[in-house]
Protein backbone atom coordinates (compact mmCIF):
# COMPACT_ATOMS: atom_id res chain seq x y z
CA UNK A 1 0.00 0.00 0.00
CA UNK A 2 1.27 3.51 -1.01
CA UNK A 3 1.67 6.47 1.40
CA UNK A 4 -1.07 8.19 0.01
CA UNK A 5 -3.47 5.55 0.11
CA UNK A 6 -3.03 4.91 3.88
CA UNK A 7 -3.15 8.26 4.57
CA UNK A 8 -6.34 8.67 2.74
CA UNK A 9 -7.69 5.57 4.11
CA UNK A 10 -6.48 7.01 7.56
CA UNK A 11 -7.60 10.60 7.51
CA UNK A 12 -10.27 10.69 4.51
CA UNK A 13 -9.50 11.84 0.92
CA UNK A 14 -10.41 15.47 1.51
CA UNK A 15 -7.61 15.77 4.03
CA UNK A 16 -4.71 14.92 1.77
CA UNK A 17 -3.62 17.21 -0.35
CA UNK A 18 -1.73 17.31 -3.64
CA UNK A 19 -1.49 19.14 -6.72
CA UNK A 20 -2.94 22.90 -6.65
CA UNK A 21 -4.42 22.41 -2.77
CA UNK A 22 -1.52 21.95 -1.32
CA UNK A 23 0.37 24.95 -2.99
CA UNK A 24 -0.19 27.16 -0.26
CA UNK A 25 1.95 24.89 2.01
CA UNK A 26 4.71 24.68 -0.02
CA UNK A 27 5.65 28.49 0.21
CA UNK A 28 6.91 30.35 3.68
CA UNK A 29 5.57 33.75 4.63
CA UNK A 30 8.14 36.10 3.56
CA UNK A 31 8.05 34.31 -0.18
CA UNK A 32 11.79 33.11 0.48
CA UNK A 33 11.53 29.43 0.44
CA UNK A 34 9.60 26.93 -1.58
CA UNK A 35 9.31 23.89 -1.63
CA UNK A 36 7.74 20.63 -2.80
CA UNK A 37 5.81 17.41 -0.92
CA UNK A 38 4.21 14.13 -1.76
CA UNK A 39 1.48 16.12 -0.07
CA UNK A 40 0.03 17.51 2.76
CA UNK A 41 -2.09 15.39 5.11
CA UNK A 42 -4.07 17.47 7.47
CA UNK A 43 -5.15 15.09 10.21
CA UNK A 44 -8.02 15.68 13.07
CA UNK A 45 -6.74 14.42 16.17
CA UNK A 46 -3.82 13.46 18.07
CA UNK A 47 -4.35 10.04 17.56
CA UNK A 48 -4.58 10.55 13.63
CA UNK A 49 -1.14 12.90 14.08
CA UNK A 50 -0.06 9.45 15.49
CA UNK A 51 -1.36 7.37 12.92
CA UNK A 52 0.13 9.37 9.91
CA UNK A 53 3.54 9.21 11.87
CA UNK A 54 3.74 5.62 12.46
CA UNK A 55 2.97 5.22 8.89
CA UNK A 56 5.60 7.83 7.65
CA UNK A 57 8.01 6.11 10.11
CA UNK A 58 7.63 2.67 8.76
CA UNK A 59 8.28 4.12 5.27
CA UNK A 60 11.31 6.00 6.13
CA UNK A 61 9.16 9.39 4.56
CA UNK A 62 10.85 12.50 6.73
CA UNK A 63 7.71 14.58 7.78
CA UNK A 64 7.57 18.76 7.85
CA UNK A 65 5.46 19.92 10.55
CA UNK A 66 3.33 22.86 9.89
CA UNK A 67 1.49 25.25 12.00
CA UNK A 68 -0.34 28.94 10.45
CA UNK A 69 3.06 28.89 8.07
CA UNK A 70 4.09 32.00 9.47
CA UNK A 71 7.71 31.50 10.23
CA UNK A 72 10.42 33.51 9.50
CA UNK A 73 12.96 31.16 9.26
CA UNK A 74 12.02 28.51 7.07
CA UNK A 75 11.34 25.60 9.55
CA UNK A 76 7.72 24.81 8.19
CA UNK A 77 8.77 24.89 4.45
CA UNK A 78 10.11 21.12 2.90
CA UNK A 79 12.92 21.21 1.02
CA UNK A 80 12.73 20.67 -2.88
CA UNK A 81 13.20 17.16 -3.27
CA UNK A 82 9.81 16.09 -3.27
CA UNK A 83 10.32 13.47 -0.72
CA UNK A 84 8.72 14.64 2.40
CA UNK A 85 4.95 15.03 4.00
CA UNK A 86 3.56 17.91 5.31
CA UNK A 87 2.04 17.79 8.37
CA UNK A 88 -0.52 20.38 8.82
CA UNK A 89 -2.07 20.80 12.35
CA UNK A 90 -4.73 23.49 11.49
CA UNK A 91 -7.36 21.01 12.02
CA UNK A 92 -5.87 20.37 16.05
CA UNK A 93 -7.55 23.56 17.21
CA UNK A 94 -10.00 22.83 20.00
CA UNK A 95 -9.86 24.57 23.59
CA UNK A 96 -9.94 21.37 25.39
CA UNK A 97 -10.36 22.56 29.22
CA UNK A 98 -9.95 26.16 31.07
CA UNK A 99 -9.34 25.64 34.71
CA UNK A 100 -10.36 29.10 36.03
CA UNK A 101 -9.24 27.72 39.59
CA UNK A 102 -6.32 26.22 38.74
CA UNK A 103 -5.28 29.33 35.79
CA UNK A 104 -4.83 26.81 33.02
CA UNK A 105 -5.74 26.81 29.68
CA UNK A 106 -5.28 23.08 27.45
CA UNK A 107 -5.41 23.94 23.72
CA UNK A 108 -4.73 21.87 20.95
CA UNK A 109 -1.78 23.26 18.82
CA UNK A 110 -3.40 24.34 15.60
CA UNK A 111 -5.32 27.27 17.48
CA UNK A 112 -4.81 30.23 16.60
CA UNK A 113 -3.20 32.38 19.00
CA UNK A 114 -5.80 35.26 19.08
CA UNK A 115 -8.22 32.34 19.77
CA UNK A 116 -6.87 31.28 22.84
CA UNK A 117 -6.89 34.87 24.20
CA UNK A 118 -10.05 35.55 23.07
CA UNK A 119 -11.11 31.79 25.08
CA UNK A 120 -8.89 33.07 28.40
CA UNK A 121 -10.14 36.58 28.42
CA UNK A 122 -14.38 35.49 27.75
CA UNK A 123 -12.90 33.35 31.49
CA UNK A 124 -12.13 36.38 32.67
CA UNK A 125 -8.56 35.56 32.69
CA UNK A 126 -5.00 36.96 30.60
CA UNK A 127 -3.16 34.74 28.21
CA UNK A 128 -0.05 36.71 28.07
CA UNK A 129 1.32 35.52 24.92
CA UNK A 130 1.05 38.30 22.31
CA UNK A 131 2.50 38.65 18.57
CA UNK A 132 2.00 41.10 16.06
CA UNK A 133 1.00 37.61 13.70
CA UNK A 134 -1.60 36.54 16.40
CA UNK A 135 -4.55 36.50 14.14
CA UNK A 136 -2.71 33.61 12.04
CA UNK A 137 -0.14 32.26 13.77
CA UNK A 138 -0.80 28.91 15.73
CA UNK A 139 0.45 28.08 19.58
CA UNK A 140 2.09 24.59 18.17
CA UNK A 141 4.01 26.85 16.05
CA UNK A 142 4.44 29.44 18.81
CA UNK A 143 5.70 26.73 21.11
CA UNK A 144 8.14 25.26 18.30
CA UNK A 145 9.97 28.68 17.98
CA UNK A 146 9.36 29.70 21.40
CA UNK A 147 7.95 32.82 20.52
CA UNK A 148 7.98 35.50 22.88
CA UNK A 149 6.42 39.05 21.55
CA UNK A 150 5.44 42.14 23.08
CA UNK A 151 4.93 41.03 26.82
CA UNK A 152 7.98 39.25 27.53
CA UNK A 153 9.15 41.30 30.22
CA UNK A 154 6.77 40.69 32.65
CA UNK A 155 5.25 37.17 31.85
CA UNK A 156 8.44 35.51 30.04
CA UNK A 157 8.79 33.13 26.58
CA UNK A 158 6.35 30.95 25.54
CA UNK A 159 8.41 28.15 27.33
CA UNK A 160 7.55 30.14 30.64
CA UNK A 161 4.08 30.31 29.94
CA UNK A 162 3.92 26.35 29.09
CA UNK A 163 3.07 23.90 32.22
CA UNK A 164 2.81 20.53 30.14
CA UNK A 165 2.70 18.91 26.60
CA UNK A 166 1.36 16.38 24.49
CA UNK A 167 3.46 15.39 22.17
CA UNK A 168 3.72 12.65 19.03
CA UNK A 169 7.08 10.98 18.80
CA UNK A 170 8.94 10.53 15.69
CA UNK A 171 8.13 6.45 15.98
CA UNK A 172 3.96 7.11 16.43
CA UNK A 173 3.77 7.15 19.94
CA UNK A 174 1.99 9.52 21.81
CA UNK A 175 3.31 11.79 25.02
CA UNK A 176 0.45 12.87 27.32
CA UNK A 177 2.53 15.49 29.76
CA UNK A 178 -0.34 17.71 29.93
CA UNK A 179 0.22 18.47 33.93
CA UNK A 180 -1.16 22.10 34.90
CA UNK A 181 1.63 22.00 37.54
CA UNK A 182 3.67 24.58 38.91
CA UNK A 183 6.22 22.02 40.42
CA UNK A 184 6.99 18.67 39.20
CA UNK A 185 10.77 17.51 39.41
CA UNK A 186 10.00 14.22 38.91
CA UNK A 187 12.44 14.04 36.46
CA UNK A 188 13.63 15.08 32.86
CA UNK A 189 12.10 18.04 31.61
CA UNK A 190 10.97 16.92 28.84
CA UNK A 191 8.26 19.99 28.06
CA UNK A 192 11.67 22.07 27.76
CA UNK A 193 13.20 19.82 25.08
CA UNK A 194 10.30 20.07 22.54
CA UNK A 195 9.76 23.78 23.12
CA UNK A 196 12.09 25.17 20.43
CA UNK A 197 13.01 22.31 18.95
CA UNK A 198 11.22 23.27 15.62
CA UNK A 199 9.44 20.31 14.78
CA UNK A 200 13.31 18.24 14.79
CA UNK A 201 12.33 15.90 18.02
CA UNK A 202 8.22 15.53 17.97
CA UNK A 203 5.19 17.05 16.80
CA UNK A 204 3.80 18.96 19.37
CA UNK A 205 -0.52 18.42 19.60
CA UNK A 206 -1.01 20.21 22.78
CA UNK A 207 -0.06 22.59 25.54
CA UNK A 208 -1.29 23.33 28.95
CA UNK A 209 -0.62 27.32 29.71
CA UNK A 210 -0.95 29.58 32.44
CA UNK A 211 -3.43 31.81 32.80
CA UNK A 212 -3.23 35.31 34.97
CA UNK A 213 -5.90 37.66 36.01
CA UNK A 214 -6.87 40.13 33.73
CA UNK A 215 -5.37 43.32 34.72
CA UNK A 216 -7.31 46.15 36.03
CA UNK A 217 -6.31 48.42 34.33
CA UNK A 218 -3.39 49.27 31.62
CA UNK A 219 -1.67 52.68 30.76
CA UNK A 220 0.33 53.27 28.08
CA UNK A 221 3.06 56.17 27.46
CA UNK A 222 4.64 56.59 23.67
CA UNK A 223 7.92 58.46 24.20
CA UNK A 224 10.68 60.22 22.23
CA UNK A 225 14.04 60.11 23.36
CA UNK A 226 16.96 61.41 22.31
CA UNK A 227 19.52 58.28 22.09
CA UNK A 228 19.15 54.40 22.48
CA UNK A 229 21.70 54.93 25.58
CA UNK A 230 18.49 56.95 26.52
CA UNK A 231 16.83 54.56 25.83
CA UNK A 232 18.36 51.53 28.01
CA UNK A 233 18.24 54.16 31.02
CA UNK A 234 14.61 54.59 30.79
CA UNK A 235 14.17 51.16 30.69
CA UNK A 236 15.88 51.22 33.77
CA UNK A 237 14.11 53.50 35.46
CA UNK A 238 10.88 51.97 34.53
CA UNK A 239 12.13 48.75 36.44
CA UNK A 240 12.82 50.23 39.01
CA UNK A 241 9.70 52.58 38.83
CA UNK A 242 7.64 50.39 38.07
CA UNK A 243 8.78 46.58 39.48
CA UNK A 244 6.67 43.80 38.03
CA UNK A 245 3.78 45.99 36.40
CA UNK A 246 6.18 46.61 33.71
CA UNK A 247 4.48 44.58 30.80
CA UNK A 248 6.02 46.44 27.72
CA UNK A 249 8.91 48.15 26.64
CA UNK A 250 9.44 48.20 22.80
CA UNK A 251 11.85 50.90 21.46
CA UNK A 252 11.77 52.02 17.19
CA UNK A 253 14.42 54.21 15.79
CA UNK A 254 12.82 57.27 13.78
CA UNK A 255 13.35 55.93 10.29
CA UNK A 256 11.76 52.54 11.05
CA UNK A 257 9.08 54.62 12.11
CA UNK A 258 9.21 57.22 8.87
CA UNK A 259 8.88 53.79 6.99
CA UNK A 260 5.65 52.75 8.74
CA UNK A 261 4.22 56.39 7.66
CA UNK A 262 5.37 56.25 4.45
CA UNK A 263 3.25 53.01 3.85
CA UNK A 264 0.57 54.23 5.96
CA UNK A 265 0.13 58.13 5.75
CA UNK A 266 -3.14 58.20 8.02
CA UNK A 267 -0.67 56.91 10.87
CA UNK A 268 1.49 59.70 12.59
CA UNK A 269 3.48 60.83 15.41
CA UNK A 270 1.15 62.74 18.55
CA UNK A 271 4.30 64.93 18.99
CA UNK A 272 4.95 68.45 18.15
CA UNK A 273 8.30 70.05 18.20
CA UNK A 274 11.46 68.11 19.74
CA UNK A 275 9.58 64.66 19.97
CA UNK A 276 8.42 64.76 16.37
CA UNK A 277 12.43 64.23 15.07
CA UNK A 278 13.59 62.44 18.12
CA UNK A 279 16.21 60.09 16.80
CA UNK A 280 14.92 57.38 18.70
CA UNK A 281 10.87 56.12 19.94
CA UNK A 282 10.11 53.81 22.76
CA UNK A 283 6.61 52.29 24.04
CA UNK A 284 6.17 51.62 27.18
CA UNK A 285 2.90 49.53 29.07
CA UNK A 286 1.94 49.05 32.90
CA UNK A 287 -0.57 46.70 33.73
CA UNK A 288 -2.22 47.86 37.32
CA UNK A 289 -3.73 45.38 39.65
CA UNK A 290 -5.10 47.95 41.95
CA UNK A 291 -6.73 50.78 39.72
CA UNK A 292 -6.86 52.81 36.67
CA UNK A 293 -5.65 56.44 38.71
CA UNK A 294 -3.10 54.34 40.94
CA UNK A 295 -1.78 53.24 37.49
CA UNK A 296 -1.56 56.99 36.16
CA UNK A 297 -0.06 58.39 39.24
CA UNK A 298 2.64 55.72 38.74
CA UNK A 299 3.39 56.69 35.36
CA UNK A 300 3.53 60.17 35.48
CA UNK A 301 5.51 59.78 38.31
CA UNK A 302 8.09 57.88 36.80
CA UNK A 303 7.83 59.34 33.66
CA UNK A 304 8.25 62.61 35.08
CA UNK A 305 11.15 61.91 36.32
CA UNK A 306 12.59 60.77 33.01
CA UNK A 307 11.67 63.92 31.45
CA UNK A 308 13.43 66.12 34.51
CA UNK A 309 16.54 63.53 34.31
CA UNK A 310 17.03 63.97 30.45
CA UNK A 311 15.85 60.17 29.65
CA UNK A 312 12.76 61.68 27.55
CA UNK A 313 12.42 64.37 25.48
CA UNK A 314 8.76 64.09 25.47
CA UNK A 315 5.70 62.08 26.57
CA UNK A 316 2.28 61.16 25.22
CA UNK A 317 0.45 59.01 27.88
CA UNK A 318 -2.76 57.26 26.06
CA UNK A 319 -6.02 58.01 28.03
CA UNK A 320 -8.17 55.46 26.30
CA UNK A 321 -8.28 52.16 25.14
CA UNK A 322 -8.71 53.89 21.65
CA UNK A 323 -5.72 55.90 22.60
CA UNK A 324 -3.57 53.14 23.90
CA UNK A 325 -4.41 51.12 20.73
CA UNK A 326 -3.51 53.50 18.45
CA UNK A 327 0.13 54.08 19.79
CA UNK A 328 0.40 50.43 19.37
CA UNK A 329 -0.66 49.94 16.01
CA UNK A 330 2.40 52.21 15.28
CA UNK A 331 4.61 49.05 16.51
CA UNK A 332 2.64 46.78 15.05
CA UNK A 333 2.36 48.30 11.64
CA UNK A 334 6.03 47.86 11.20
CA UNK A 335 6.57 44.65 9.65
CA UNK A 336 3.70 45.01 7.52
CA UNK A 337 5.21 48.26 6.28
CA UNK A 338 8.49 46.16 5.72
CA UNK A 339 7.13 43.85 3.62
CA UNK A 340 5.20 46.70 1.48
CA UNK A 341 8.56 48.14 0.48
CA UNK A 342 10.38 45.01 -0.39
CA UNK A 343 12.60 42.26 0.91
CA UNK A 344 14.89 43.37 3.42
CA UNK A 345 18.01 41.69 5.44
CA UNK A 346 16.22 40.58 8.66
CA UNK A 347 17.99 39.35 12.09
CA UNK A 348 16.25 38.31 15.07
CA UNK A 349 19.04 39.07 17.74
CA UNK A 350 19.11 38.94 21.58
CA UNK A 351 21.47 40.80 23.49
CA UNK A 352 22.33 42.00 27.19
CA UNK A 353 20.88 44.95 27.97
CA UNK A 354 23.64 46.97 28.61
CA UNK A 355 25.56 45.92 25.21
CA UNK A 356 22.90 47.04 22.85
CA UNK A 357 23.50 50.42 22.71
CA UNK A 358 26.84 49.56 21.46
CA UNK A 359 26.20 46.85 19.54
CA UNK A 360 23.93 49.03 17.59
CA UNK A 361 26.42 52.04 16.96
CA UNK A 362 28.97 49.31 16.29
CA UNK A 363 27.52 47.56 14.21
CA UNK A 364 25.46 50.51 11.93
CA UNK A 365 29.55 51.68 11.54
CA UNK A 366 30.51 48.46 10.28
CA UNK A 367 27.74 47.87 7.89
CA UNK A 368 28.06 51.85 6.85
CA UNK A 369 31.78 51.31 6.06
CA UNK A 370 31.20 48.24 3.99
CA UNK A 371 28.24 49.24 2.40
CA UNK A 372 27.33 52.56 2.00
CA UNK A 373 24.13 53.84 1.59
CA UNK A 374 21.77 50.78 3.39
CA UNK A 375 19.62 51.50 5.67
CA UNK A 376 19.40 49.91 9.77
CA UNK A 377 16.10 49.05 10.43
CA UNK A 378 16.55 48.50 14.05
CA UNK A 379 13.00 48.08 16.81
CA UNK A 380 11.95 45.19 19.02
CA UNK A 381 11.28 44.18 22.44
CA UNK A 382 13.65 46.23 24.27
CA UNK A 383 12.52 45.23 27.56
CA UNK A 384 13.72 41.20 27.43
CA UNK A 385 16.89 42.27 25.01
CA UNK A 386 15.36 40.97 21.50
CA UNK A 387 16.05 43.94 18.69
CA UNK A 388 14.81 43.22 15.37
CA UNK A 389 18.27 44.14 13.39
CA UNK A 390 17.32 44.83 9.59
CA UNK A 391 19.10 46.14 6.81
CA UNK A 392 17.11 47.77 3.85
CA UNK A 393 18.28 48.79 0.42
CA UNK A 394 20.11 51.61 0.22
CA UNK A 395 19.23 54.26 -2.15
CA UNK A 396 18.66 53.14 -5.95
CA UNK A 397 19.66 49.56 -4.93
CA UNK A 398 17.51 47.25 -6.30
CA UNK A 399 15.98 44.08 -4.06
CA UNK A 400 18.15 41.51 -5.91
CA UNK A 401 21.62 43.74 -5.40
CA UNK A 402 20.68 43.84 -1.20
CA UNK A 403 19.71 40.32 -1.30
CA UNK A 404 23.27 38.90 -2.74
CA UNK A 405 24.91 40.76 -0.12
CA UNK A 406 22.99 38.68 2.53
CA UNK A 407 25.31 35.63 3.14
CA UNK A 408 27.82 38.45 4.11
CA UNK A 409 25.89 40.49 5.89
CA UNK A 410 24.68 37.98 8.05
CA UNK A 411 28.02 37.04 8.84
CA UNK A 412 29.16 40.56 9.88
CA UNK A 413 25.60 41.23 11.82
CA UNK A 414 25.86 37.69 13.83
CA UNK A 415 29.98 38.26 14.44
CA UNK A 416 29.05 41.49 16.42
CA UNK A 417 25.97 40.01 18.14
CA UNK A 418 28.84 37.25 19.06
CA UNK A 419 31.57 39.94 20.09
CA UNK A 420 29.02 41.39 21.86
CA UNK A 421 27.66 38.23 24.32
CA UNK A 422 24.13 37.80 22.45
CA UNK A 423 23.12 35.27 20.68
CA UNK A 424 21.96 35.14 16.80
CA UNK A 425 18.34 33.90 17.92
CA UNK A 426 16.02 35.47 19.85
CA UNK A 427 12.54 34.58 18.91
CA UNK A 428 11.99 33.21 15.14
CA UNK A 429 13.98 30.22 15.73
CA UNK A 430 17.17 28.99 13.41
CA UNK A 431 14.97 27.25 10.83
CA UNK A 432 17.50 26.41 7.58
CA UNK A 433 17.87 30.77 7.41
CA UNK A 434 20.21 29.72 10.16
CA UNK A 435 21.70 26.41 10.23
CA UNK A 436 25.01 26.79 8.40
CA UNK A 437 25.28 30.05 10.77
CA UNK A 438 24.64 27.45 14.29
CA UNK A 439 28.52 26.38 14.29
CA UNK A 440 29.90 29.38 14.40
CA UNK A 441 28.97 30.62 17.16
CA UNK A 442 27.60 27.23 19.12
CA UNK A 443 30.56 25.57 21.47
CA UNK A 444 31.64 21.96 19.81
CA UNK A 445 30.64 20.65 23.02
CA UNK A 446 27.09 22.39 23.13
CA UNK A 447 26.39 20.88 19.07
CA UNK A 448 27.64 17.69 20.28
CA UNK A 449 24.84 17.19 22.75
CA UNK A 450 22.38 18.45 20.57
CA UNK A 451 23.18 15.94 17.76
CA UNK A 452 22.89 13.48 20.53
CA UNK A 453 19.19 14.24 21.46
CA UNK A 454 18.52 14.39 17.97
CA UNK A 455 19.85 10.83 17.17
CA UNK A 456 18.50 9.21 20.21
CA UNK A 457 14.76 10.41 19.84
CA UNK A 458 14.74 10.66 16.10
CA UNK A 459 17.14 8.01 15.09
CA UNK A 460 16.00 7.78 11.56
CA UNK A 461 16.18 11.39 10.99
CA UNK A 462 12.78 12.00 9.66
CA UNK A 463 11.50 14.99 11.67
CA UNK A 464 12.07 18.00 9.73
CA UNK A 465 15.22 17.29 8.21
CA UNK A 466 17.45 19.63 7.10
CA UNK A 467 16.66 22.13 10.17
CA UNK A 468 18.34 23.77 12.83
CA UNK A 469 20.80 21.30 12.68
CA UNK A 470 23.45 20.60 9.72
CA UNK A 471 23.02 16.66 8.45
Amino acid sequence: MSLLTALQGLLGPDHVLTGDDAEPYLLDWRGRYRGEALAVACPGSVDEVAGVVAECARLGVPIVPQGGNTGLCGAGTPDGSGTALILSLRRLNAIREIDVENDTITVEAGCVLQAVQDAARAAGRLFALSLAAEGSCTVGGNLATNAGGTQVLRYGNARDLTLGLEVVTPQGERWDGLRGLRKDNSGYSLRDLYIGSEGTLGIITAATFKLFPLPVAQSTALIALPSLEAAVALLARARAGFGPALTGFEVMAADVLGQVFTVFPEQRLPFAGEGAGAAWHALLEVSDSESAAHAQARFESVLGNALAAGNALDVVIAHSDAQSQALWHLRESIPLAEARLGKSIKHDVSLPASRIADFVRDTNALLQARYPGVRNVVFGHLGDGNLHYNVARAPGQSEAALLALQPEVYRLVHDSVHAHAGSISAEHGVGQLKRDELPRYKGAVELALMKRIKAALDPQGIMNPGKVLQS
